[in-house]
């Protein structure tokens, strides 16, 4: 059964969701999921963020104080590919980390309509290949993230699997968004109950990320991928979200394809709820659950007595108040990153994904 909390906080998040325009600016959506995230999203005790550069995508390390986990969580934010940054993320993403005993890596990934697929997805894969860089073994390394990026993180998954990478231990999956061409049946059976999302909205954020690409390619919806040899996947969803279909297709074929997937549809709850800690109980019961299967994952693998130092992490330990209004804007970080760093030939990585996506 829902807590009563989370319900009255439902009533009154549809109530106001109601009323916003789906055509609204998209800076003003972004300044907005920022302000209120760093506004209303606290940090996990004890946990602190420091900006880093990952292979030329502005990120950030989020962890405990003091201290350097030997596994790592690579979190791939959502916001439907056009929103999202760390200042919206950070506190949500620590809460995850601390739960799953892991350091997080948060990138900046690059944003729709300015830059449309494929180039989230090639960020997604530089920063990957930073965490290896930084001495994590695959054994060490989760991958996940909530609407968008939990999208973004199976076509990750595809393209690590596909272009011969070591897969990580497994990928948390929060309200994925799998299916950008909006074909399952909940899109309209859940439509009077999702306190968030409209059916009306789908093809209008799906346009905004797929450019020239058709809604079906296995990397812009991955529903229609081949899931064989993908590692376990945890998936969570709202029982009242319209996008509940795409989660249990998902579970459905990843099964078939001979994947250890485990679905919960949480009653009651809506799409990525687990951002909702600070009001929705049903939110921090889920980041525990999160937690114990991330540490089953991690201790089925081998992990090395001693992570080998890092290079080029120029980790600062300063507290989060202090570090937080340093560290910009997603579109300072992004900026700076373009015009400063030499270290991800995307160029070259594009070429290489074109050739992939081509070979679908």
């Amino acid at each position: 059964m829902p807590t009563l909390r989370s319900q009255i906080f439902k009533l009154y998040f549809r109530a106001r969701n109601s009323r916003l325009p789906l055509d609204r600016p998209i800076p003003d959506q972004r300044e907005t999921m920022d302000r209120r995230g760093h506004q209303l999203l606290p940090m996990a005790e004890g946990m602190l963020a420091s900006s880093v550069d990952a292979f030329g995508v502005p990120s950030e390390w989020i962890d405990l104080q003091d201290t350097r986990s030997d596994r790592a969580f690579l979190y791939l934010h959502g916001g439907g590919y056009f929103i999202g940054s760390c200042q919206s993320h950070r506190g949500f993403v620590s809460q995850i980390a601390k739960a799953s005993g892991c350091r997080a890596l948060l990138p900046e990934y690059r944003l729709a309509p300015e830059h449309q697929f494929p180039a989230g997805l090639l960020d997604a894969r530089a920063a990957y290949r930073f965490l290896m860089t930084q001495g994590y073994s695959p054994a060490q390394i989760i991958v996940g993230g909530e609407s968008s990026g939990g999208g973004l993180t199976l076509a990750l998954l595809q393209t690590l699997r596909d272009e011969g990478m070591p897969l990580p231990a497994g990928a948390v999956l929060l309200s994925p968004w799998t299916d950008l061409s909006g074909t399952g049946d909940s899109l309209h059976t859940r439509a009077r109950s999702d306190p968030w999302l409209r059916p009306a909205g789908i093809p209008i954020v799906a346009d905004r990320y797929r450019g020239s690409s058709p809604t079906e390619h296995p990397l812009v919806s991955p529903l229609y991928s081949d899931l064989s040899g993908f590692p376990p996947l945890l998936i969570h969803v709202g029982n009242d979200e319209i996008l509940l279909d795409d989660s249990t297709r998902l579970a459905t074929r990843a099964r078939s394809a001979g994947v250890d997937a485990s679905l919960k549809v949480w009653k009651g709850m809506w799409h990525a709820f687990h951002a909702f800690y600070p009001w929705v109980p049903e939110a921090r019961q889920a980041h525990r659950e999160i937690g114990e299967w991330v540490a089953t994952r991690m201790e089925t693998g081998a992990v090395p007595e001693k992570v080998p130092e890092a290079r080029n992490d120029s980790i600062s330990r300063r507290s989060y108040r202090r570090r937080s209004a340093q560290l910009g804007s997603a579109p300072q970080s992004r900026a700076a990153a373009t015009e400063g760093s030499s270290s991800l030939d995307r160029q070259q990585d594009q070429r290489q994904l074109g050739g992939l996506a081509a070979r679908r």
